[in-house]
């Protein structure tokens, strides 16, 4: 899941018309947010199989997805800071390769411990596309474009979640899960090679290796009870995003259900909604306001969630759709509440955004197996409708219709 800081980041001051050059744009950044998604949460239909490969608990395999959203989680604040020093293109190019690399050292692990390794290097570089892409179009877009620039690199990202796990789950069930990985270790390098050849280099981009500002901004944002209730608010999403598409695995692969690996893997085709949701979110949260987007929101997720506890399985895949939609919602609500949130250093705002979301989906992979443990499928539901009603419960309070107070510092990083 890609948090959209539409509202968050700087218009571009380009004011040409959309050309070639353009077209390069918008190809690089689709390419790119396509691969950076491709592997981060490409295993969780394989969850199954490689706790039977391993002769692993639920608590260890899980580590293969946690320990990826937690290195995400780790540099997703310092990586603009790296960014605004070397410049964009000279992070997201080699962040790419990274990752394909990363891919490839999956594909070659012996123990399930080589392979959490991999998968946390992976994690490190991943910030590196997400946010800095994101800054990219920014500068670079056009300024009439900008949002459609945007709105196309999304989808870029949900397709690359999409394929990453339709093609992990149907190569894993037909060869085996190293051929998985080394088929998107291959993507993931063709496509890196791809945003080298199109992706413009930056025009408007200026360097500012200000990191002791970009620290004190950090540290006044951290001091906003708004955006703190905005950063729980993310780390909330994605633990209910991952928490509920990690667990299904176990639960479906078990009777009455026993569904294949390539079975799981349709079951991720309900994340197509994105696509569709989060443009319409974005409507939602312009006409109702951001505090009513998250109420709407949780009572999605809730409903979802419940109707994920019925027995067939057309119900549970229809929950998790629901459920699925309601998180698409609360990201658009969340992530364009940071930049009113924030007033000033708004890019350092966005980097502990993401820090907090990510750090959600390791916990959603790891943490929810204590309520699997105590209960099963019941108890991880009930694990995700109490944190929801937690979260509505704090954005009510701090997601207030008026202007929200400015963060603690007066220092500007643009």
């Amino acid at each position: 899941m890609l948090p959209v800081f539409i509202r968050s980041l700087p218009s571009a001051e380009n004011q040409d018309a959309p050309g070639p050059a353009h077209r390069r744009i918008v190809t690089g950044t689709v390419v790119a947010g396509f691969c950076v998604f491709l592997q981060l949460y490409a295993p969780q239909p394989l969850l199954a199989l490689f706790r039977r490969d391993f002769r692993a608990s639920e608590a260890g395999v899980s580590l293969i997805i946690s320990a990826a959203s937690l290195a995400v989680a780790l540099a997703a604040p310092f990586v603009g800071l790296l960014a605004d020093t070397l410049g964009r293109k000279r992070v997201i190019v080699p962040c790419l390769l990274a990752l394909a690399i990363s891919t490839l050292g999956c594909a070659l692990a012996q123990n399930l411990g080589e392979l959490i390794f991999w998968r946390f290097i992976g994690g490190v570089c991943t910030p590196g596309v997400i946010v800095v892409t994101l800054a990219y179009i920014s500068e670079e877009a056009a300024a009439q474009a900008s949002g459609s620039v945007t709105a196309l690199y999304v989808t870029g990202t949900v397709l690359g979640g999409l394929a990453g796990r339709l093609s992990a789950a149907v190569v894993a069930d037909r060869l085996s899960w190293r051929w998985a990985f080394g088929l998107l270790a291959v993507m993931t390098f063709l496509g890196a090679m791809a945003v080298w050849l199109f992706l413009p280099r930056s025009r408007h981009f200026s360097r500012r290796p200000q990191w002791r500002h970009g620290l004190a901004a950090m540290a006044g944002h951290l001091r906003n009870p708004h955006l703190l209730a905005t950063y729980l608010c993310g780390f909330t999403i994605l633990l209910t995003h991952v928490g509920l598409f990690t667990y299904v695995n176990f639960h479906l692969a078990k009777p009455p259900y026993s569904l294949s690996t390539s079975a799981l893997g349709m079951v991720f085709l309900v994340y197509a909604l994105g696509i569709v949701i989060t443009p319409l979110s974005g409507r939602l949260i312009d006409r109702l306001g951001h505090r009513a987007g998250i109420a709407v929101a949780v009572a999605l997720i809730i409903t979802g969630a419940v109707l994920c506890l019925a027995e067939p399985l057309v119900l549970v895949i229809a929950g998790l759709a629901i459920a699925s939609s309601g998180v698409f919602v609360a990201q658009a609500s969340a992530s364009s509440h940071i930049g009113r949130a924030a007033g000033k250093a708004r890019s350092s705002a966005a980097g502990i955004y993401v820090a907090c979301y990510y750090l959600g989906g390791s916990v959603g992979a790891t943490g929810l197996v204590v309520p699997w443990r105590l209960g099963q499928w019941p108890a991880v539901v009930a694990a995700v409708i109490l944190v929801q009603g937690l979260t509505l419960a704090l954005t009510w309070r701090y997601f207030s219709a008026g202007p929200a107070p400015e963060c603690a510092t007066s220092i500007p990083l643009e």
